[in-house]
């Protein structure tokens, strides 16, 4: 079964990450009170608790590590693996997969010591198609994978 393990925000850009017990994700917005949220196409990031292990032994200080901070982790499926087009839900709540791995900043010194690192190949972006509280323990299913419908 794949679940969510935590969920976490920034009030502000460039701000620390807090951890909440809870959250509500904004229809066509992202999570209440994350200064990332908006209308775009990258509403809500989700990174598996399998990835950051692997950038985590990659031991370079560098810009992603300091900066990037999912607002879900989740643990038991490979989000990544999934097309663009996926739709999931999450208790009520309904999101769908936008974007499919980031582009590494120029200037990142574990893109340009150790080439690729997990964060530009296996975090996820979504936009929320339908609203609600989530919580960490929330079980996370997919709906349809834009060719038949799976449950994880």
């Amino acid at each position: 079964m794949a679940n969510i393990t935590l969920i976490q925000f920034s009030e502000r850009k460039s701000a620390p990450w807090h951890a909440v017990p809870e959250g509500l994700l904004l229809k066509d917005w992202g999570l209440e009170g994350d200064a990332h949220a908006g209308t775009g196409h990258r509403q809500v990031s989700l990174l598996g608790k399998e990835s950051i292990p692997k950038i985590e032994r990659l031991s370079v200080e560098g810009l992603c590590t300091g900066r990037f901070n999912e607002n879900i982790t989740t643990e038991g499926i490979c989000l990544y693996e999934f097309p663009v087009g996926t739709r999931f839900s999450i208790g009520l709540c309904e999101l769908e997969i936008t974007q499919v791995g980031k582009e590494c900043f120029r200037q990142c010194p574990i893109y340009n010591n150790a080439g690729d690192c997990s964060l530009s190949g296996e975090v996820v972006f979504a936009r929320v198609n339908e609203g609600g509280l989530i919580q960490p323990g929330d079980e996370l299913r997919v709906i349809n994978n834009s060719n038949e419908t799976d449950s994880v």
